[in-house]
């Protein structure tokens, strides 16, 4: 019984947790409203004459803006070998048929919200990321939609994604699987093969085409951006390029883009600058799209510099192709619209007066979408700019201005507008964010509350978890029954802004259960309380500055080697001279593999030239270093003989470790490092392209056969005979003859805890798996440095004991040099090296809280391509898997070194497991009231600094970072302790309960 309270009450707190959550990301991360309205005219008032009866669009995805270049390069690339060439006589001497630009992406800077962008002019918001995996058809107006209003003939070819969202607008379409990173050529072929039939078809059977490249983006993230392959990539680019433009007519536009830009190892998603920074050139074979951009007024032109450039370049946002792209065809700009018209491809005459066109369509435009939004349940959102709005618009109308003013006024406007609205796709919810962040920190008190119960209700622990639990429920039905009451009577009134009744339920529910669980604890709560440590408050607080933030990673460890720095320095004081060496040893051995962990590290870009890339080879070459090819078979090797070593000293090495260590783990081991060489064997190509689709199908089974044989035949044989012991018995003769039995179990005093780690072993070997070989010896370390703080931990309650003894005039207690056999309590700060431990491993597997060092090829694990759950499973383990691991290991605080003898009092006999569990559930509760805070502190930082310039950079994602990591933490804890302490507990139990 026991054991299913103290698993409520995990459930419990993991709710409040995800209640706290829920309410706060509501307030938080909201999308933008899109409008169901279409562009639509009877006469050419919303349209131009057409320059051009066709366009082709060709995406080379990822195409960064130093990646494509005239001759000779105008931008100082620091790649500067890997350059797709334009053709000179196409931009010296056609300056006025061709134009090339870097266009600003905005992030989210993933392909689907690029192409919703490029095809509504509309912008993303941050939480739309998340579609990227499952996007939904665009139901907003577009020019696709135009397209097909004006009967118009559409084909696309390439990356599948355009298929999600416009299913069913395609005359022709051949689309290719877009998420099989590993494969750089199939996409890219596959739209050579039918793009230029298509454009060599006497008929022309298409007046829109959209050829969608996949390569340059698959190198990248597979190889990066400097690897040889991507100088081969952009060199067959260059010759498709070439093949267009010999095969394209003078009636087709050809616009050649990017749809965003990758960073320095191959990634993207973020808002750095090299993902930002898109290349896109317009080109016409004849027809003349401008009579010179020198002419064009330069309040028009924005220019930019970028990174390691001498020289600025002209400057666009990329949306602004949509209404430009409309109009060149003759087409109404999309209702949604919110670019500007690209003024050097409409100054036809000398007095810009198609310019002067453009932009009045153009504002006219932008005024009708945003009088629409104005009017949606979403339009409070533009009172605070709207004043400025009419007023720019005012200004438009005006027929006083000379030319040169009025086309800089205009186009201010539609720049304003701009402004505007990315400004309200960044509005908040306040109320929302409040009752989530009281939730959150209430739900940390009662946490607290429950663990200062429990840790001073001495044997009661049954008792006093059914009281809890008790008051737990009742204190959530009351709250549900309130928050409904509270919904009918406030919420049709408007005092409940954006709440409806299920949100007020879900925070009534958990509020008042809270309060019900800090009724019911004892007055040390407070003192507990004035007890935290002041590296969690520190941690937490950090989060309110964008350099402690950005710094993460280094503040990390010096938490973590000031949390073991106490019991370091107890070692020098310890009553013997046996307890001396294995604290300081095993401090001095935790240390060391903190260290190491620290010498991996990626870099976030506000880092810049303090930090340098050590988990990869370079900084744009993401392969393991030569190092690490060298010391990873090794380690494998040795880890199952390291952790066999500390099992020994308890004499714990016996019964399943036997079998386990050797035979499951190693394995396992092996065959996940074994797929990771074969990935970099297959990436570096030292075995030549004909070996790899061997490569790709055996490391494949590779990687299945280690999962099913750890997960699935570990598994079996952990539930079946989880104790580590080995039980012999004897006959012994007495001086009367008679013949006694003798029982002798070795791995006795590490019973609970040699179990419990071949259960988290398990789950270390998945994590291990999904890891690149850089993470895999950092995870190796960090498995070493838990097992030495564990016999820290160990030696440093046995001093305790000893203190207590002594401090208890109870001497004798000390004459074995032995501990008592009741241990002392589990204290807070014994949690929080397991917790820090987590986080470095973290970051010390090559992860930043960015969204572009999510290492995307641990999602072709198990399989060739992209498949949903199981591509998300595995990347989800690589990610955030050594942070769930610090919550699967935390049950071993409570149970390593801990034998069922310490769990009975000699005057009152206990069930062998009653301390045990009580004391696990002390460690989850702290494990959780640590990643709880942390989370609080990502919260509060997020709603205080939700106006900060770097609030989408650097605050939310640390945020959802947080979330996330609380969420996996918690899982982690429950997997734990429902699962491998019941396990475990129930074995010691059936062997030595009687």
């Amino acid at each position: 019984m026991a054991f299913s309270k103290g698993l409520g009450l995990l459930c419990f707190v993991f709710i409040i947790h995800l209640a706290g959550v829920y309410l706060f990301t509501n307030g938080f991360l909201l999308t933008r409203l899109s409008l169901p309205d279409f562009t639509s005219c009877s006469d050419d008032s919303c349209t131009l004459r057409p320059t051009h009866q066709r366009a082709i669009l060709l995406i080379v995805d990822a195409l960064r803006f130093d990646f494509i270049s005239p001759d000779p390069p105008i931008p100082a690339s620091p790649f500067h070998h890997n350059i797709l060439t334009l053709p000179r006589e196409l931009t010296a001497a056609k300056p006025r048929n061709s134009f090339l630009f870097n266009a600003y992406s905005d992030p989210p800077t993933a392909t689907l919200q690029r192409i919703k962008a490029l095809t509504t002019g509309s912008l993303p918001t941050f939480v739309d990321i998340g579609n990227n995996f499952g996007g939904s058809s665009i139901a907003e107006d577009s020019i696709i939609k135009q397209l097909g209003i004006a009967g118009r003939k559409t084909a696309f070819m390439g990356d599948d994604t355009w298929m999600s969202v416009f299913p069913d607008s395609w005359n022709q379409s051949f689309p290719y699987d877009s998420f099989n990173v590993e494969d750089l050529h199939t996409v890219d072929e596959g739209v050579i093969e039918h793009l230029f039939p298509l454009m060599q078809e006497p008929t022309k059977p298409f007046d829109f085409l959209i050829g969608h490249f996949l390569g340059v983006d698959h190198v990248g993230h597979r190889v990066g951006p400097d690897h040889p392959s991507m100088k081969d990539k952009l060199q067959q680019m260059n010759r498709v390029l070439t093949q267009v433009v010999e095969h394209l007519d003078d009636d087709t536009l050809l616009v050649v883009l990017g749809d965003h830009g990758m960073d320095r190892t191959g990634d993207h998603g973020g808002d750095g600058t090299l993902e930002t920074s898109s290349a896109l050139w317009v080109y016409s074979k004849s027809t003349e799209i401008s009579i010179g951009p020198s002419t064009i007024p330069s309040g028009l032109l924005q220019f930019t510099t970028f990174p390691n450039s001498p020289n600025s370049h002209r400057h666009i946002q990329q949306i602004d192709i949509v209404p430009t792209l409309s109009l060149l065809l003759g087409l109404p700009i999309p209702f949604n619209n919110l670019g500007t018209v690209i003024p050097e491809l409409f100054w036809r005459d000398e007095d810009g007066i198609g310019l002067s066109k453009a932009l009045q369509i153009n504002v006219e435009q932008v005024k009708s979408y945003l009088h629409a939004y104005r009017s949606s349940s979403s339009g409070g959102e533009l009172d605070d700019a709207w004043e400025k709005l009419n007023s720019a618009y005012i200004a438009t109308q005006a027929e006083t201005p000379p030319v040169e003013q009025r086309l800089m006024i205009m186009s201010n406007y539609t720049r304003v507008a701009l402004a505007a609205c990315r400004s309200i796709w960044a509005q908040f919810n306040p109320f929302l964010m409040g009752l989530g962040l009281t939730l959150l920190a209430l739900g940390i008190v009662a946490t607290c509350a429950a663990y200062s119960g429990l840790a001073n209700s001495g044997d009661n622990w049954d008792d006093w978890l059914a009281a809890q639990l008790m008051n737990y429920v009742r204190g959530a039905a009351v709250g549900s029954v309130l928050g409904l009451l509270v919904y009918l009577g406030l919420g049709e009134s408007g005092y409940l802004p954006g709440m409806d009744a299920l949100d007020c339920i879900l925070f009534f529910s958990p509020f008042v259960a809270s309060i019900a669980m800090i009724a019911i604890s004892p007055p040390p709560l407070l003192s507990s309380l004035k007890n935290t440590p002041i590296s969690l408050v520190l941690h937490a607080l950090s989060f309110l500055s964008n350099s402690f933030t950005f710094w993460e990673d280094h503040l990390v460890p010096f938490l973590l080697i000031s949390s073991i720095t106490p019991f370091a320095l107890k070692g020098f004081t310890a009553p013997s001279s046996r307890l001396r060496w294995r604290i300081l040893g095993f401090a001095t051995l935790f240390a060391v593999c903190v260290r190491l962990i620290s010498t991996s590290t990626v870099c976030r870009e506000e880092q810049g030239a303090y930090c340098h890339v050590t988990f990869y080879a370079s900084s744009s070459l993401p392969e393991p270093p030569t190092l690490v090819l060298y010391f990873i078979v090794p380690s494998c090797l040795l880890l199952p003989f390291a952790i066999t070593a500390f099992l020994r000293v308890s004499k714990s090495h016996v019964g399943l470790a036997k079998i386990f260590l050797p035979g499951i783990l190693m394995p396992g081991l092996l065959a996940g490092s074994a797929h990771w060489l074969m990935e970099w064997a297959d990436s570096t190509g030292i075995f030549g392209n004909e070996w790899t689709a061997i490569l790709r199908s055996t490391r494949t089974w590779f990687v299945r056969s280690s999962f099913a044989w750890v997960m699935g035949i570990g598994g079996f044989v952990w539930w079946s005979i989880p104790l580590c012991l080995d039980i012999t018995e004897s006959s012994t003769s007495s001086e009367t003859k008679q013949k006694r039995r003798q029982v002798t179990v070795i791995g006795y005093a590490n019973a609970f805890g040699s179990s419990y780690l071949l259960f988290y072993m398990i789950f270390f070997a998945a994590v291990y798996i999904t890891t690149q070989l850089t993470g895999q010896l950092i995870l190796a370390f960090s498995a070493v440095a838990l097992l030495a703080y564990l016999e820290v931990l160990d030696s440093i309650r046995d001093v305790r004991a000893m203190d207590e003894a002594l401090s208890a005039s109870r001497p004798s207690a000390l004459l074995k040099d032995a501990p008592p056999q009741r241990s002392p309590p589990l204290r807070f700060t014994d949690i929080i090296p397991v917790a820090l431990l987590g986080l470095h491993a973290f970051y010390g597997t090559g992860h930043q809280s960015t969204i572009s060092s999510i290492q995307w090829k641990s999602a072709f694990l198990l399989t060739p391509t992209m498949q949903i759950t199981l591509s998300g499973i595995t990347v989800v383990l690589n990610s955030v898997g050594p942070v769930a691991l610090a919550g699967l290991a935390v049950p071993l605080v409570a149970l390593w070194n801990r034998s069922p003898a310490a769990t009975q009092e000699q005057t009152k006999p206990v069930k062998v497991d009653t301390q045990i569990q009580g004391e696990s559930i002390l460690a989850c509760l702290g494990m959780m009231i640590y990643f709880a805070t942390l989370l609080l502190g990502t919260a509060v930082s997020a709603a205080i600094l939700r106006r900060h310039l770097m609030v989408w950079k650097v605050f939310a994602p640390r945020f959802m970072l947080a979330v996330v990591e609380a969420v996996v933490v918690d899982v982690g804890l429950l997997v734990g302790f429902g699962v491998g302490v019941q396990r475990v507990s129930g074995a010691v139990r059936g062997v030595f309960g009687k």
